[in-house]
């Protein structure tokens, strides 16, 4: 710490880190940009990193995991929410005539692989967790019931009530199949919506559209379910209205039906997975209990989060890593084994589940949407770079130029990441942040 703010060019890395917006591991960079008069050739701009503390240009990681860096993930967390909310009210190139397009919030859930430790609340009372006066023995001695009222952070939460019961090679094929199983859903929703409405899905296409959001949860047991945001818009998106006959009601009986029927075969095990039996349909409204405040924070908040409320580890897992040795709970051990056994099947192959298995098989996208349903992250993070490059003309950083007539040339290359164990405090303070992290 002393060594670095003793330095002549202590400002400009404080500049760096502030820039980095208190990033927990930065991506350290070499390298140059030049911008070059297409017509002339004559260099107009040039930056090297050769003048930057240490040589190196600090730029934020962008993860979206918390657990990695708080700051980045927040970054993503608010992109996502303004995404998931211009689709509910408008905004963000989103017509504002798109907040009167019936909406439902729906949670699908996965099916049930044992009883586990669970925490109950009705009338603001908390349950026993599975009280059962004819409570049966299992197999292996366990008896299957627990009269204890959990609390919110008790670690048995979600572990099951006997492991040797549990079926976890279901649980980690339901993960990796889930996202097939969301593909076939939405195929399901869109048909049995024409067909109430006496149409194909081809003529669907002519009158009505269905867009939709939707984010992955990891349930404390290790599966996920999926949250999503399913709405209703005339044959060209959100810029038309649905016709009258397309209602929020007809929507809902639809995926009722779709969250049923919708099946994925797993052959070489002859194994069939299917959605479980809890599903949660909710509307949409613009001053009602849900609104697209509280959607679009439900959905966002998720949308930084992964396996750890599991007990996992937040990193892949190598094939010859020691499983006893890892500092996790039993139950993410169990999984992650189930994973590593499965994936060593040749006729698995496809499923991944060993790269998967720090995620306990499950290999999707976390937040995904349909083209139609809003703008794009992508677009979100073109306007802050646009806004960052204007910022640089105006403090004289960057000159005014053209930009159809210039030819930009970069050239870069990694250099590392991460702070010292100074720089991690000095950030911190900086920025406000609890940081970490080395190179």
């Amino acid at each position: 710490m002393i060594h670095r703010l003793n330095q002549p060019d202590y400002d400009r890395w404080a500049s760096q880190i502030k820039r980095t917006g208190g990033c927990r591991q930065p991506i350290h960079l070499r390298g140059k940009v030049e911008h070059y008069d297409q017509a002339t050739g004559h260099l107009l701009h040039r930056y090297s990193t050769t003048q930057e503390p240490n040589g190196v240009l600090r730029v934020p990681c962008k993860t979206r995991r918390a657990t990695r860096c708080p700051a980045c993930a927040e970054v993503y967390r608010a992109d996502t929410y303004q995404l998931v909310r211009a689709g509910l009210v408008g905004g963000k190139g989103v017509p504002d005539t798109v907040n009167s397009h019936p909406c439902l919030f729906v949670t699908l859930t996965a099916p049930s692989f044992g009883a586990v430790h669970v925490r109950r609340e009705k009338n603001g009372k908390v349950l026993p967790c599975h009280a059962r006066r004819d409570a049966q023995t299992c197999p292996h001695g366990q008896i299957m019931s627990c009269t204890e009222r959990h609390s919110p952070d008790d670690p048995r939460l979600g572990e099951p009530l006997c492991p040797d019961c549990y079926d976890y090679d279901g649980s980690v094929l339901f993960n990796a199949i889930s996202p097939e199983l969301w593909r076939r859903f939405t195929l399901a929703l869109r048909r049995r919506f024409a067909r109430l409405n006496g149409l194909t899905v081809k003529a669907l296409r002519e009158h009505a559209s269905i867009a939709f959001a939707k984010v992955a949860e990891y349930q404390r047991r290790g599966v996920v379910h999926f949250h999503a945001v399913i709405r209703l818009d005339g044959p060209d998106g959100p810029n038309s209205p649905p016709p009258a006959w397309a209602t929020a009601d007809t929507l809902e009986q639809a995926v009722q039906h779709a969250a049923t029927v919708v099946t994925a075969e797993i052959k070489p095990l002859i194994r069939t997975l299917r959605w479980g039996t809890q599903l949660d349909i909710r509307p949409i409204t613009m001053a009602g209990e849900l609104t697209e405040q509280a959607v679009a924070a439900y959905i966002a908040k998720y949308a930084t989060k992964a396996a750890e409320c599991v007990g996992t580890l937040d990193r892949r897992i190598q094939p010859l890593d020691n499983l006893d040795a890892l500092p996790i709970r039993d139950h993410a051990r169990r999984l992650i084994a189930a994973c590593m056994r499965l994936g060593n099947q040749p006729a698995l192959t496809d499923l991944r589940l060993t790269h998967w298995a720090h995620m306990l098989g499950f290999r999707g996208h976390f937040s995904t949407k349909s083209r139609h349903y809003s703008t794009t992250l992508g677009e979100l993070r073109a306007a802050r770079e646009e806004h960052m490059r204007a910022q640089e003309i105006t403090t004289g950083r960057l000159p005014l130029f053209d930009e159809d007539t210039v030819l930009v040339i970069a050239h870069w290359q990694y250099a590392g990441q991460g702070h010292s164990a100074g720089d991690s405090l000095l950030a911190a303070a900086i920025t406000g942040t609890a940081s970490g992290g080395h190179l």
